[in-house]
């Protein structure tokens, strides 16, 4: 029997879908005028070249001559890689001809398509996909780049998917390219020149790698086995094949005729070393020098070379071939080669000669095993390739002449460093030499590729065409990475070969032209084309002798019919299988082949190609192409679990054989229609199982699909199967037909053999027969596993036909009484068994894992529920994956186990392993009232991040029954309320929060133009003027700053004040006697005032459009016009400055176009697409706009863009020597390259600061502003690293004196000013730890340059620059402190900030007495106060005792007598109030803090009393500018407080500052109230201000409190600083979205601060959109309900996601709760009282109108279902009842905002109501309503909270409850006698409703009690019952409920109805 099922050469298959083949490449090239064509047109002109006809196509290409025709060549892949696409099979091809190659794509459903095409300038060599990979700094995971190698005779052309193109020139004529796991492997040619010129040294390397396109290219080392690292410099080794996954090389050695495989991996730090290792000796030298004797070469070449390099020239005049060394020589090649020395001796000059004739034979004696030494070649340069192979070499002349003299000199090339190698290749296997003449026939392998059989066997297999034969070599992929062990060889004999990897198969073409498909080793059978045969067959009257004689022989299985005999002649059809319905004929069809005549009519198949998963091509004889595709192993799911299981559980070869067995019945000619798969499964299975399938009744009549048993009944037919008037005639001419007509039609319920006869016995010799136990249990496994899919119900029924076979003939009655129980009605209908000989069943191996008592999924459920102890569940890996999910589910949400889904699994599961045993047995102990309780939210959490990350989601969970899923619904629905915020997408998707999954999206989508988030359009309204588009301010985003301020247009105003690009109004009256002429130079004049003000507001503008544009990459940026022109009333005259009346200085327009310039550059969002292209694009025409380019692209730096700046292009920028682009280009490189210590930038501002540069090196002229530029910018690129040599640097320069000449005698304040900024910026915070710089005495050398004192000698570099004096300013030996002071104390401010350093804030302290205060300038005071109160942060508090406290005690108290300087007192006490709120301000930056504001609000009023009453003698004696001063550090102070919050205090005051413009308000007081608006506004009310030590370090720079008195003033700071505070400026504004509508709402937010030591933990609450505090101040920022779904973000954990969130415009995706109203339409929440009222839990429904649903939800499935189920409709008018229950169950999921459950409502009712009406056609949902009353009940007992978090929390389950039990305790009442009769395990009668015992018994847990009844009938006591019932797991309440029947008792009974 075995022999026949185990049979392939009679089997044949057949072939799907056959189709011509045409590269699409070539029918593209035809419409493309590329040179091949054309070529091909000139060489035949006179055919159509061209045609479709593939014939007329091959005709006109077979007359091209053969050159032309190689040029042509494509392949194929499986789509996929590279390419975004859905999950479709579609196939790619890269198809190249000429310089062409294209790429395209296509699919059986869809046409082909060019992807992409190239066209390269020569001869396309190969082209090929290749995966670069890309290093990733942050994450350890790599990013592949996805491209295509084009190569060229000089180079590699790659381009990338994302449009990346690179030129890679080749250094060397490369022979082949492979692309690998790690880019691309070339091979050198090998050419004559290179041998010769290589013949006194080392052999070059021949393979080498490109890891990148931008990468060097380098050698490649190998590891040979038994051998050290060495370069790959083997000529002999040619690579056969490559492969990334698992990552390997073949190659095949031309003089042994052997293949190797080769682990292809990165080299090893070690590896490294031992190539690159330097020759320790002159006699080994890499260069060749000759050796001193012949005998010292020879011997070092035997003692396998210790040292490296080491070949020695062996001079002795006739030797021709010098000895190399043999460390270069792979190890390879030794071994047989002492027979063919002569051979060898003759070689060629192109051969590497690899051995040196006097030394043969000891060369020959080193066996393989032995391991030549290493050899360190060092090829560098130009010399690393041997300079050029193109050309003669000169010194091949040399060589040949004078071997045996000593080396020329031409010889010894330089020595350059050599290139590290990246990969190194190590063997893994290599073929055994073949001895004798055979070796001379072994050629390279034609083709190799990896294939894995059925059971998941790996195999190399290698095609050699000489031999005729297909080596398999099976390989097992090990543990550690880039190693697999390599076993045995198989040879099959084959002409060629194509490995198919979907089926695990491959297609193998024999010599004699027949096609044959093998899985690994195994042959499976022939594959039959139908319409094509190789050799075609013609019958000879052998083959008509058949036809008449052997009719029934050859009937196929299903379906194929006898019809095909009598047209086998015209078909050619070969001899169909052996049937399957008669296993014991054995019928030979291998005779039948071979006794046909063969002649070659058709064409035959010469070779096979493309193979892209289970389709490949055959190239015919004629040269046309097919394209077939090989059917797969099983097409319905179920077939295929089963087949799955049978391969994890059996043995591989016997596994094998039934996989083999059943791919050939399955795939016949011919074969089945898919719904009779199943059908065949059985009969295949149970007769490999030893049944006689003609035997059984029930799978007799599967075979044929006639409806005869209600297995088929209740399976679905497929609506694909369509018929035909022949299924008919088969049907009529089958076997099973006249079968039928021989014996008397049967009933249904009968078995079809008679009583009488005998049960039919297994066949003990089959196949399978020792393994049924072991097949049944994992099928059983199958079984519970589809019981758990809704989907899979029709297949659990169809196996369980199956299961209850072999249950009933293995005697397992449990199992049986487990079926019975699922299905009723279905097993009454079998009741055959066949009898297993027990004389065979020591021959039945029988598993430990199979138990007497069945594992029942929902039995363990149960259990779950109810607390008891649960054995761990068996279950298939990789199989019973949806087991495994819901059990390790319940073990952690239902048993409270938070290790169940990691360590603890093992308590729940047990894995069956194909040995035949428990992996383990686990000793399961779990008490169930013992263990720990957690908070049912973190499980809940737990569980929901679990099951997302298994991949599980919501349309996974509509398919689990409903009664299984309630756990999970109900923990999804208690993490919809409090979600985490930091959740997957994959996570929000799956509990339902689409806020949240939008949110998680967001993380991945650039935003559009304009937009707050993708998919919001927020576009900013078009202006109503004309020209308001080009105030630069149109950015703002309406939407929401119309949130922000809703109730007034304080955005319109604050526009209103910024704009500068239209004329301002000049009004002036004229008197009467004032002149024409006077008058208009009045109106001028006042201009000129105005236009102090027009000239400094774009820096405020800069602050207020803080990046909220985003640029279109085709359009310039539109920057707005500096208008200073005016309009004067009434005529609306044009005053213009230019008109020549009065003077203007010159350059006045300079710097405020700059910043013009700045303000247009900040708009830009960094998250814009910026390139270098649209950065130059940018640049305008006239001179006259240069600067404001220069402030563009300080601009670009300040937004992180000018990084993407080619270096070209800066350097050209710089070279212009125009002084603003030089000074906004520094800037803004270092601004963008912050803290980075970036070398580039480095040496770029080096070059602009002398003191940077050598001593030695030629003076430049450097512009001193640029020079200030190129400071601050050295303070950037360091700053925070307290770099030692730029401090020290910075720290002179401080003090740097005047030279001689001319030479920094101007302007020599903004320097020091500036070197003390960039020296705090190193030092940033760093305090006394700077490391190594304690002999610098930087604090020491701080407070000298602050107070004064004798100079330091200079030391270093730039000692000589100073040696002579200033011809210009006499300064003496001591410090000028006026131009050190304000440098060195924001010095020591910086590098002590935050730092609390006491002693250094004391020296920072305002004298105490007068005679000191009158040596320090007020400004100076101002300057200490602030520095003092910035080292002592933590002292700051916000009111004005405070700020009082900063002045000295003298000029409190009482003044003293003598004679005081007033004016010194009052300024400078005003100037240390302004220092200390200006230091207040910075302390509470964009905090909006109220204390601090009250207090900087009360000292701005202050100031202002004393402006506005001037004449008061205090105000005289401060004197007007340093009023104004102190009010503008007092303002800015207020605006940094209260940054983003558009406070409308403050903007009353900027407002009335806007409006002053004569007297001493100059441009810098003006630039200092339009900063504060900017900053009040700052981006639009989205920025805020930080408080980071680098926010402060920007805000000092920027707000340095001394402004320029007019627009070209940079003598005491540069106004280019101003720009800096960008830099402290982060986003913190919370924009809630309504994540249906789109658009930004209102939002009650909960913000929850730290704990501090100024205040505890305090929770407030804010409407968004706000501004949120600094994110490190925060706990949590949670969304409050009731409005809307809340949403907690905990910043405790971490900051990262919120600030995402924030810097992506702040955007809050959340979601509208039902029957809520958003807050615009809404305020105060009354007109969702309708809501209100019915949203309490327990109000009754009755209230709920269907209409009302739209107010509620707008969810269209809830619509729907309303109006079609919930209203008084046509047809549910009959159906009162439902309706309302309908309607209440809608009610319910709306208000408690769970949709999802309406199907498990509806579910609920159906069952019961089928219970009801005793219709039930299996208990399936009455297991399902066991589970839901049992989680109910573990609810209840839980307490109210518990049952709280409970989902079905209305009446609704009691009541149903209730009926399920009215419904069965009837029956009982009834039916207790048919109880009794299952108990006692007696057959009962025929008509009883077997489906309402089955439902009692399941609802009722009673368990399967045939050997425990005699416990429970033995009980005479209700306490022995109840004992007895705990044993058997019954629960007490059921218990209860049988006690009436077990104890016949009246107390029992009365006990019943107590329940």
């Amino acid at each position: 029997m075995s022999e026949v099922v185990f049979e392939e050469t009679a089997t044949m298959i057949a072939a799907g879908e056959l189709q011509s083949f045409v590269p699409f490449g070539r029918e593209h090239c035809r419409n493309h005028p590329n040179a091949f064509n054309l070529q091909l047109r000139e060489l035949q002109p006179a055919s159509e070249l061209w045609s479709s006809d593939a014939a007329g196509l091959v005709g006109s290409l077979q007359e091209v001559s053969l050159h032309e025709r190689e040029r042509e060549y494509w392949q194929l892949r499986k789509g996929g890689a590279g390419i975004e696409q859905e999950d479709v099979d579609f196939e790619e091809e890269l198809y190249t001809a000429g310089n062409v190659v294209v790429w395209s794509h296509g699919s059986g459903i869809q046409a082909s398509s060019v992807y992409k095409a190239f066209t390269v300038d020569s001869l396309v060599q190969k082209a090929m996909w290749c995966d670069f990979a890309l290093p990733k700094i942050e994450k350890d995971e790599e990013e592949v780049e996805h491209t295509v190698c084009i190569m060229q005779s000089n180079c590699i052309n790659v381009h990338t998917v994302t449009g990346k193109d690179f030129i890679s020139p080749l250094p060397f004529q490369v022979s082949d390219v492979w692309p690998s796991k790690f880019g691309l492997v070339l091979e050198r040619k090998n050419t004559v020149s290179d041998s010769q010129l290589s013949l006194p040294c080392e052999p070059l390397p021949t393979v080498f790698s490109m890891m990148h396109p931008l990468d060097e290219i380098a050698p490649v080392v190998c590891k040979p086995t038994g051998s050290g690292v060495q370069y790959v410099s083997d000529t002999t080794m040619k690579i056969v094949f490559s492969c990334s996954e698992p990552s390997m090389m073949v190659t095949y050695d031309t003089l042994q005729g052997t293949h190797s495989v080769w682990a292809l991996r990165q080299v090893t730090h070690d590896e490294k070393n031992t190539v690159l290792r330097c020759p320790s000796e002159p006699v080994g030298t890499p260069m060749g020098v000759v050796a001193s004797s012949f005998l010292t070469s020879h011997l070092r070449n035997i003692s396998r070379l210790d040292s490296p390099g080491g070949p020695g020239v062996t001079g002795h005049g006739v030797a021709t071939v010098p000895s190399c060394a043999v460390g270069t020589s792979s190890p390879l090649h030794f071994s047989g080669l002492h027979g063919h020395q002569s051979r060898i001796m003759m070689s060629s000059p192109g051969f590497h000669s690899r051995v040196g004739s006097p030394s043969i034979s000891n060369m020959a004696a080193l066996s393989r095993a032995h391991s030549p030494g290493m050899a360190a070649p060092s090829f560098s340069g130009a010399a690393r390739f041997n300079t050029s192979f193109h050309s003669p070499n000169p010194r091949a002349h040399v060589l040949g002449s004078s071997l045996n003299s000593t080396v020329n000199d031409t010889l010894l090339v330089p020595e350059m460093e050599p290139i590290i190698p990246d990969l190194c290749l190590e063997q893994l296997w290599s073929e055994p030499v073949s001895a004798g003449s055979q070796r001379e026939l072994s050629s390279q392998a034609s083709k190799v590729f990896l294939t894995s059989d059925f059971c998941g066997v790996q195999y190399l297999c290698l095609l050699v065409e000489s031999h005729q034969q297909l080596r398999c070599v099976k390989y097992i992929e090990s543990n550690e990475p880039c190693q697999c062990i390599f076993a045995s060889v198989t040879a099959i004999p084959a002409k060629d070969a194509a490995p198919l990897e979907n089926i695990d198969a491959m297609l193998v073409l024999e010599a004699c032209g027949s096609l044959v498909l093998y899985t690994g080793t195994t042959r499976i059978s022939k594959v039959f084309v139908s319409g094509l045969l190789g050799p075609t067959f013609i019958f000879s009257n052998h083959a008509s002798h058949l036809t008449l004689g052997r009719v029934d022989h050859v009937s196929t299985p299903a379906n194929a019919g006898s019809r095909h005999l009598q047209i086998l002649d015209e078909a050619a059809m070969p001899s169909p299988v052996s049937g399957l319905r008669r296993p014991h004929i054995k019928h030979d069809d291998a005779s039948f082949m071979d006794d046909c005549s063969f002649q070659h009519v058709t064409p035959h198949i010469s070779a096979l190609r493309d193979p892209v998963c289970n389709r490949v091509s055959l190239e015919l004889g004629n040269g046309t192409m097919l394209r077939i595709s090989i059917p797969e192993i099983a097409t319905s799911e179920l077939v295929r679990k089963c087949l799955g299981a049978i391969r994890f559980i059996l043995p591989k070869e016997t596994a094998m054989k039934v996989l083999v067995k059943w791919y050939n019945i399955y795939n016949a000619p011919g074969g089945p229609s898919t719904h009779a798969e199943w059908s065949m499964f059985v009969t295949c299975f149970m007769t490999l199982l030893g049944y006689n399938t003609e035997r059984l009744g029930w799978t007799r009549n599967l075979q044929f699909e006639v409806p005869l048993s209600p297995v088929i009944a209740a399976k679905k037919a497929r609506p694909s199967d369509g018929g035909s008037d022949e299924d008919w005639e088969y049907l009529l001419g089958s076997h099973y037909h006249r079968q039928i007509n021989s014996q008397p039609a049967f009933t249904r319920a009968e078995p079809v053999s008679s009583p009488s006869s005998p049960s039919p016995k297994l066949d003990s010799s089959a196949l399978l027969f020792p393994h049924i136990p072991a097949l049944f249990y994992v099928l059983h496994l199958i079984y519970q596993e589809l019981l758990l899919d809704e989907l899979q119900r029709a297949s659990a029924s169809s196996l369980l036909c199956l299961l209850q076979q072999l249950a009933r003939d293995l005697q397992l009655d449990s199992y049986v009484d487990l079926y019975w129980r699922d299905y009723p009605s279905l097993i009454r209908c079998f009741s055959e068994s066949c009898l297993i000989d027990l004389g065979q069943n020591y021959k039945m191996n029988c598993p430990v894992f199979l138990r007497e008592d069945p594992p029942c999924v929902f039995r363990w459920l149960s259990s779950c529920l109810r607390g008891e102890e649960v054995p761990p569940f068996p279950y298939l890996p990789n199989i019973c994956q949806r087991t495994k999910l819901l059990i390790l589910s319940y073990a952690l949400y239902i048993s409270g186990d938070k290790q169940a889904t990691s360590t603890h699994m093992s308590k729940y599961l047990v894995k069956l392993s194909a040995g035949h045993k428990f992996v383990n047995e686990p000793h399961y102990r779990r008490q169930s009232s013992v263990h720990v309780k957690f908070p049912s939210e973190s499980l809940a959490e737990q569980l929901v991040v679990w099951l997302a990350s298994e991949d599980f989601t919501i349309k996974d969970l509509e398919s689990v029954p409903f009664g299984v899923a309630l756990p999970i619904r109900e923990a999804i629905y208690s993490c919809r309320e409090q979600p985490c915020s930091d959740w997957s997408e994959e996570v929000c998707l799956l509990i339902g929060r689409q806020d949240l999954t939008k949110q998680a999206h967001k993380m991945t989508l650039i935003k559009s133009k304009n937009s707050v988030g993708s998919g919001l359009s927020l576009d900013p309204p078009a202006s109503t003027e004309a020209d308001g588009e080009e105030d630069g301010m149109s950015d703002i985003i309406h939407e929401v700053t119309g949130l922000i301020w809703s109730q007034d247009l304080r955005v319109q105003e604050v526009r209103r004040l910024l704009q500068s690009s239209r004329p301002v109004r000049v009004s002036v009256i004229q008197l009467p006697e004032v002149s024409d002429h006077e008058y208009i130079e009045e109106k001028e004049n006042k201009l000129l005032q105005l236009c102090q003000r027009t000239m400094a507001l774009s820096v405020g503008r800069g602050l207020f459009t803080l990046f909220s544009y985003h640029p279109v990459p085709t359009e310039p940026l539109p920057v707005p016009k500096l208008n200073l022109t005016g309009r004067a009333p009434p005529r609306n005259a044009m005053v213009d400055l230019n008109s020549g009346n009065i003077d203007v200085p010159p350059n006045m327009t300079s710097w405020p176009s700059f910043h013009n310039g700045v303000a247009a550059g900040l708009k830009i969002a960094p998250a814009s697409q910026v390139d270098s292209a649209w950065i130059a694009y940018n640049k305008p025409k006239s001179p006259e706009l240069a600067n404001e380019y220069a402030g563009f692209l300080m601009a670009l730096g300040l937004n992180g863009h000018l990084t993407k700046l080619a270096t070209l292009n800066i350097h050209d920028y710089l070279t212009k020597g125009h002084e603003m682009t030089s000074i906004g280009l520094l800037l803004g490189v270092s601004a963008a390259k912050l803290g980075t210590m970036d070398m580039s930038v480095t040496r770029l501002l080096s070059i602009h600061i002398p003191a940077l540069l050598p001593p030695t090196s030629t003076e430049l002229d450097v512009p001193h502003n640029v020079q200030v530029a190129a400071v601050i910018g050295i303070g950037l690129v360091y700053q925070g690293t307290g770099h030692r040599h730029n401090a020290e640097v910075l720290l002179s320069e401080i003090g740097r004196p005047p030279g001689p000449e001319m030479e920094y005698c101007t302007d020599r304040e903004s320097y020091s000013l500036a070197a003390g900024l960039a020296l705090g910026m190193v030092c940033l915070g760093h305090g006394s730890n700077l490391i190594g710089m304690t002999d610098l005495n930087v604090p020491e050398q701080l407070y000298q340059y602050m107070v004064g004192g004798h100079r330091r000698a200079q030391v270093g570099a730039n000692r000589e620059r100073h040696k002579s004096p200033s011809y210009q300013i006499k300064e003496g030996d001591t410090i000028n402190v006026d131009v050190t002071c304000p440098g060195a104390t924001l010095a020591l401010a910086m590098i002590y900030l935050k730092t609390n350093n006491r002693s250094i804030a004391d020296w920072l302290k305002p004298p105490d007495t007068w005679f000191l205060l009158d040596f320090i300038k007020p400004e100076f005071l101002l300057l200490r106060t602030l520095a003092r109160c910035i080292i002592m942060w933590d002292e700051i508090l916000p009111n004005t005792d405070w700020v009082k406290s900063n002045i000295p005690q003298i000029m409190k108290g009482t003044l003293p007598s003598e004679d005081i300087n007033m004016e010194t007192m009052s300024q400078a006490q005003d100037y240390i109030t302004a220092g200390a709120c200006m230091a207040l301000g910075l302390r509470f930056a964009g905090s909006a803090n109220s204390d601090a504001f009250d207090c900087l609000y009360e000292y701005a009023r202050t100031f202002m009393k004393h402006i506005m009453t001037f004449s008061a003698t205090n105000a005289v004696q401060t004197g007007f500018y340093n009023l104004q001063t102190g009010l503008s550090m007092v303002l800015l102070a207020m605006s940094m407080v209260m940054a983003g919050t558009g406070n409308l205090k403050v903007l009353q005051l900027c407002r009335f500052f806007h409006k002053r413009t004569g007297g001493e308000m100059n441009y810098g007081f003006h630039m200092a109230h339009h900063m504060a608006l900017g900053l009040l506004f700052l981006g639009g009310g989205r920025y805020s201000l930080s408080t980071s030590n680098s926010a402060i370090a920007a805000l000092l720079c920027a707000l340095y409190p001394h402004f320029p008195a007019h627009s070209t003033d940079n003598r005491y700071h540069l106004q280019a600083l101003r720009h800096l505070a960008v830099l402290a400026a982060e986003p913190r504004l919370l924009v809630p979205v309504d994540v249906d509508s789109l658009k930004p709402c209102y939002a009650l937010l909960e913000v929850t601060y730290k704990e501090s030591k100024w205040y505890d933990e305090t929770t407030v609450e804010l409407m968004a959109p706000t501004m949120l505090p600094e994110l490190h101040l925060l706990k949590r920022v949670k969304v409050k309900g009731p409005r809307y779904w809340e949403l907690s973000v905990d910043l405790s954990k971490e900051t990262q996601h919120l600030k995402s969130i924030l810097s992506r415009d702040g955007v809050l995706y959340v979601k509208l709760r039902a029957g809520q109203l958003p807050y615009k339409d809404d305020p105060q929440g009354w007109k969702s009282l309708l809501a209100s009222t019915v949203n309490h839990r327990h109000s009754g429904a009755g209230a709920f109108k269907p209409e009302a649903i739209s107010t509620l939800t707008s969810d269209p499935v809830l619509v729907s279902f309303a109006q079609l189920f919930c209203n008084n409709s046509e047809e549910m008018k009959n159906r009162e009842e439902t309706l309302v229950l309908f309607s209440a169950m809608l009610y319910e999921c709306v208000t408690q905002e769970c949709p999802e459950m309406l199907p498990t409502y509806i579910a609920i009712e159906q069952a019961v109501g089928a219970l009801r009406q005793g219709d039930l056609p299996q208990t399936f949902s009455l297991w399902q309503l066991r589970l839901v009353v049992e989680l109910w009940d573990s609810r209840v007992m839980k307490g109210f909270e518990s049952r709280h978090a409970a989902l079905l929390t209305s009446e609704f389950l009691p009541v149903m409850k209730n009926m399920v039990d009215v419904i069965l305790d009837k029956w009982l009442k009834d039916n207790g006698s048919v109880l009794k009769c299952y108990m006692n395990g007696e057959s009962f009668p025929k008509d009883i409703q077997c489906v309402a015992l089955a439902c009692f018994l399941i609802y009722r847990s009673i368990p399967y009690l045939k050997n425990t009844r005699s416990q429970l009938e033995g009980c005479s006591s209700m306490g022995e019952l109840i004992s007895c019932g705990r044993e058997l797991g019954i629960p007490f309440r059921d218990l209860l409920r049988l006690a009436p029947l077990l104890l016949n008792s009246t107390a029992a009974g009365s006990a019943l109805f107590a329940v």
